[in-house]
């Protein structure tokens, strides 16, 4: 019976064991063709862990307008295939800021500027461009290991607010202790004293967390982390000597800075100017469209759903008692409420390395990749997982139903000449249906009884039913 099962009260209980007690005595043993049977055979064994899960496409995306304005066209539609940077949705020009109509004339512009300035002499630019980019590499390297320092991770303001927060996250945690201790009960049985309980590790988290980012701000780097620092500018110094070095030889191009600016100003004119339309960030299939050509909208709008299911993936979460048992490659078998006419193949591909506790119970997230996927299969489908996590070749095998509890000790009832006979077993790995037999007088072909019925005695029970 499990945990969550009804429990009737003792007087019926004793009156149902009376009774029950009164029919084995005055039925008599079980008859050999009443009895099901099944022979002990050698086979193999899989061990699965399993979970339940939601499917998700490889990537998704909600695609907005970033400024106002009258749609012009819709060049897509729920189920269309696109590629990356296609254009789905432009707005009318009429209608847009004056900012992104000036863009459009300024992109133009920039393009020209800077062709004409390439066109000096691509070589020397390029050259010029390199070292202008090992210098500002060498320049954030520099930064990086100064501001990592001790002394110098923090602002006297942002220490002020880190300890700040120390203290705040300390009087939370004292609150939420105080208010833990005047709930009555045990958290297990009571839900108000386990919702004081959880805002008490809540409390311990957010102090957990300041106290870390405070220790961080007065600490110093380790000495692995100040050794990468190092090895970070020796090797931004060298990589400026060797630009210094290729402009020397090549100096007579056009200036870097000047191609740095004109390729700045034309990113932010081709930006502003994009701004008119939507092109999809990624190739994939249309999930849904949310406008039409002369709606009128705004920056944030939602227009479009996009969904990469070139590849479609299941996340699940595995207790810590699993994890150690899951490794990336095994393989899994899916099913589907909606599709019960299949059976789907997969592949774990991704284990987290960090877990999530949950009301005391630590879970490790898991990503399975579907191998097979079909049409019917659509992202936020409810699925079940399993996963084989080890497989067990040619054992003897018991089915579980047939093994009973006698005297501290498992037995299999075998017909021997037509009577139950327990013979003691020790089992092994299990699966939901079966057991491997490791040691006990089971041997291939002997009759196993699945069903074993309970019946009393003058010398009391001749075995019990397991759990």
């Amino acid at each position: 019976m499990s945990n969550h099962s009804r429990r009737l009260p003792f007087p019926v209980l004793a009156l149902l064991a009376a009774a029950t007690l009164v029919q084995a005595c005055t039925a008599g043993p079980p008859q050999a063709e009443d009895l099901q049977t099944q022979p002990a055979e050698r086979g193999n064994l899989t061990a699965v862990v399993g979970a339940t899960g939601t499917v998700r496409p490889n990537q998704a995306a909600k695609l907005q307008f970033e400024t106002s304005g009258t749609v012009e066209e819709v060049s897509a539609q729920v189920g269309d295939r696109v590629d990356v940077d296609q254009v789905l949705a432009r707005l009318r020009q009429t209608s847009l800021p004056a900012s992104v109509i000036a863009a459009e004339a300024e992109l133009v512009e920039a393009q020209r500027a800077l062709d004409q300035l390439l066109q000096s002499g691509s070589p020397q630019a390029a050259a010029q461009l390199a070292l202008a980019q090992a210098q500002d590499a060498l320049k954030d390297a520099e930064y990086k290991w100064r501001v990592r320092q001790e002394g110098y991770r923090a602002s006297p303001a942002t220490l002020d607010l880190a300890r700040a927060r120390v203290v705040i996250a300390e009087d939370s945690l004292s609150n939420a202790r105080s208010a833990y201790g005047r709930v009555p009960g045990d958290p297990w049985e009571n839900a108000n004293k386990a919702a004081a309980l959880e805002m008490v590790a809540q409390a311990q988290q957010q102090v957990d967390s300041a106290r870390r980012a405070l220790n961080w701000y007065v600490g110093r780097p380790s000495p692995i982390d100040q050794a990468l620092l190092d090895a970070d500018v020796a090797q931004a110094q060298a990589r400026l000597g060797d630009a210094e070095r290729e402009w020397e030889r090549l100096k007579d191009g056009p200036d870097a800075a000047d191609i740095v600016a004109a390729q700045a100003r034309l990113a932010a004119a081709q930006s502003t100017a994009e701004l008119a339309q939507i092109a999809a960030p990624f190739a994939g299939q249309v999930t849904s469209v949310e406008v039409k050509p002369g709606d009128q909208v705004s920056p944030g709008a939602l227009a479009f759903g996009l969904a990469d299911i070139s590849q479609m993936l299941v996340d699940i979460s595995l207790s810590e008692i699993d994890i150690n048992r899951v490794a990336v490659g095994q393989p899994v078998s899916v099913v589907f409420d909606g599709i019960p006419e299949n059976t789907y193949s997969g592949e774990v591909t991704e284990i987290g390395l960090t877990g999530e506790s949950i009301q005391g119970v630590v879970s490790f997230p898991v990503t399975v990749r579907l191998v097979d996927p079909d049409e019917a299969v659509r992202p936020g489908m409810t699925a079940a997982v399993n996963i084989v996590v080890s497989e067990i070749l040619d054992v003897l095998l018991v089915p579980n139903r047939a093994v009973r509890v006698q005297d501290g000790k498992r037995v299999v009832y075998v017909l021997e000449d037509g009577v139950p006979t327990p013979v003691e077993v020790t089992l092994g790995a299990s699966s939901d249906t079966q057991s491997e037999i490791l040691a006990g007088d089971l041997q291939p072909g002997d009759l196993i009884v699945l069903n074993p019925a309970t019946t009393f005695g003058q010398n009391g029970p001749p075995f019990m039913m397991g759990n």
